[in-house]
This record gives C-alpha cells, structure tokens and sequence, in this order.
C-alpha cells in the first residue's frame, strides 16, 4: 500500500513537472496562432456601395500583405465586414457588436460624416479606435468629433478644397460658383468652408442648393444652375445620385457651358458617365492612380494583381494606408491592445504609396501630399503636384 501512494506521488509530481514544463510551450503555440481581429463598418448597400467597396479593397490589399510578411507581431490579422446600409442608426450598432461581441482591437469606416458621429460615442465609450479615412468636412466650431479614440486618414478642407479654388481662378475658369450637393453634414460643411475660401480670392458664390439621397430628375436644379450664369459649379453629391446627375447635365448641354470642381471625385466615377462624358473635372486629392510615381504605380499593380481590373481611388490608398498605420503603431509600442494602437498611431511617420505621412500627435490627423487632378480621356489626371500639406481639422486641442 505504501509503494502504490509512493508511485502515484511520483505519478503527480511528474505530471505537475510535464505540466509546467508544457505550459510555456503552450502559451507559445496559441501566441503564434493568435488573430488579430479588426472591425470595418462600410456602406455595401444604400447608395454609396461604390465607396464601401473601393474600401475593401485597400483594406484586403494590407491585410494580405501584412499576413504574407507574418502578421503583427506574430499574430494573423482578421477583418470583420458589417454593411451599415449607408445609415448611421445601423452604423452605431454594428460598431458596437464588433467591439464587445468579436473583441476587435479598431474598428475602420465608414463613409458618410453623420455614420461616423454616430459611431464616436460608442467608440469612445468602449476605448476602441475609429480609423476613418474617407475625405470629410473637418471638425466643427466645438472641435466635435475629435478625441483620444478617432484617427483620420484622408483630407479636411485646407487639404483638397483650398488648393483647388484658387488653382480654377489661376487657370482662367472662374471665379464665380454654384454650390450644389446632397443634404447632409459633409456637403453643408464643405460649401460653408467653400464659401469664405471663395471670397478669399474675390469671387461669389451665386446659388446653393441641396437635394435628397435617392432623387432621380436634375431638370428643375440644371435649369436653375444654367440660369445663374455660373463659371464654375462646386459639386458634392456623392455614389450613384452624383452619377445621375452628370449624365443628366450632359444631355442638358450644362457642362459645356461652366466647368465642374467635383468634390470626392475619385476613380471610382470613371467610366460611369459613358465613353467621352465627364470631361474636364477637377478635384483636389491625396492620390491620383494614373500617376507616374513608382511607388504609386507599384501599388496600383499590387492591387490589381490581388482583386483583378479594379479602379483604384484614394479609398482604397487611404483604407490600406489606415491599416498599415495601425500595424506599424502596434510595432512600435510592442503589445497588441486597444490602448497601445492608439498610443502607437498617434504620431506616426510612416510610408505611403506617395511617399511619406505623418499623424498628428494631437488631432490625429494626417499630412499627405496632395495633387490637383482633371478627368481627361477616361481617366484621371495629375495637373498640379501641391507637396505635403499638414491638415487644418479644426479640433480643439
């Protein structure tokens, strides 16, 4: 009976011995077999799909490209896609199941500024980063918006629309305007900054208006622009209704008659009008894909080479540029948590396809260099290199 105790004493005590001996082991195993999981909240329904999935594509694109390098830190990163439906009601929700239900460590998106103040207060009360890089109005009068949680990876006006009138006035185009867009924050915001950049360089603005997501006759509204005399019409209307609405100008004869300053315009229109239509466009934009940079071309066929003959706009440059940002930030804080992409991202300096960006430590926001670009033959076109230009956001810090 005491040899038999004996024995399985021994039996424990190696077992225990086995057990500490694996426990590292095992901990190793599940660190190199552990998911690194993001969240990305996009419009792939409700009007701005086209957007949603140029989004996709950018993120897919640094995804891939950063697993086939080994991940971050050892980790395998994950995409969780949500389809807010282009409503910012559906946005909030979304955002929030991807925190506490898949644990994502950020969340990228969406598109439209009224989804992302939506999203804000649900970011920040679970301390998860916003990673949102579409072009947007810049924070308001209060600096709302902007905070510990939220990164912004594409332009604010003093980027994309301040370059852009005076370079129309420069050109002989005009200096009087027409603001026409659709009836939410991003557009109302951009015209009021427009505005006083237009009467910086002595111009007027001669008509606003605003319409509806959805509608589908521009007769009355073409009518009332042709009619101002206007040089210029300053655009925002985004996704299909923004489609709509340039071939219905077109078989109107208004685009021979004044010049288009589109804003938000990327690759992603081309082609949509028909063969020969939406010529002689012009838009302010970090990222230009018929570019000749090296770099730019070098990444237009690394996308290409993974999802086929896609367009590729600066969603896709700014959605993979929101990513490897992230990466880079967890790189440089060593720890793969919530806090420390924040802690990593703000202030980074790290590589884009256009050469070098840098996220303010304060507002993070981002420096990129920007380019004045015209549709011409199909496609679109650099006509004015700007440089690096540090973004004006308006927080309040």
């Amino acid at each position: 009976m005491l040899h038999q105790h004996r024995r399985a004493v021994l039996r424990g005590l190696a077992g225990g011995a086995l057990a500490a001996t694996a426990a590292p082991l095992l901990r190793r195993a599940r660190a190199q077999g552990a998911m690194l999981r993001l969240g990305a909240v996009l419009p792939f329904s409700g009007g701005l799909e086209l957007f949603g999935e140029q989004a996709r594509i950018g993120i897919d694109l640094a995804v891939s490209e950063i697993n086939a390098a080994g991940g971050v830190l050892g980790q395998t990163v994950e995409v969780r896609y949500e389809d807010n439906k282009t409503d910012p009601k559906t946005s909030a929700e979304k955002a929030r199941a991807l925190i506490q239900r898949d644990e994502v460590i950020a969340v990228l998106g969406p598109i439209t500024s009224s989804a992302r103040n939506a999203m804000i207060p649900h970011m920040e009360r679970l301390k998860t980063p916003l990673l949102y890089a579409t072009n947007y109005e810049g924070a308001d009068e209060r600096g709302g918006g902007c905070g510990r949680y939220v990164f912004f990876f594409n332009t604010v006006p003093n980027q994309d629309t301040a370059p852009l009138i005076p370079y129309l006035k420069e050109a002989g185009l005009g200096t009087s305007y027409y603001m026409f867009g659709a009836n939410y924050v991003w557009p109302r915001s951009m015209f009021r900054a427009a505005s006083t950049m237009i009467g910086t360089i002595g111009g007027q603005v001669l008509g606003e208006e605003y319409t509806p997501f959805g509608e589908k006759d521009f007769t009355a509204v073409i009518r009332k622009i042709a009619d101002s005399g206007a040089e210029i019409l300053l655009f925002a209307l985004p996704g299909t209704d923004g489609i709509t609405f340039i071939k219905q100008a077109e078989e109107f004869g208004l685009l021979q008659k004044l010049t288009v300053a589109f804003l938000g315009f990327s690759e992603t229109y081309l082609g949509a009008f028909g063969p020969g239509k939406g010529e002689n466009m012009y838009v302010g934009v970090p990222f230009v894909a018929a570019s000749e940079e090296p770099a730019v071309r070098d990444f237009v066929a690394r996308v290409r080479a993974l999802k086929g003959e896609v367009g590729v706009s600066h969603y896709v440059f700014s959605h993979y540029s929101a990513v490897m940002a992230l990466r880079h930030g967890l790189e440089k804080t060593g720890r793969v948590d919530r806090e420390s992409a924040v802690d990593g991202v703000a202030g980074l300096r790290f590589a884009v396809p256009t050469g070098e960006a840098e996220i303010t430590a304060s507002d993070h926001h981002i420096a990129l260099a920007m380019y004045i670009a015209r549709t011409e033959g199909g496609a679109l076109r650099v006509v004015k290199p700007l440089g690096v230009i540090a973004p004006a956001s308006g927080c309040a810090v």
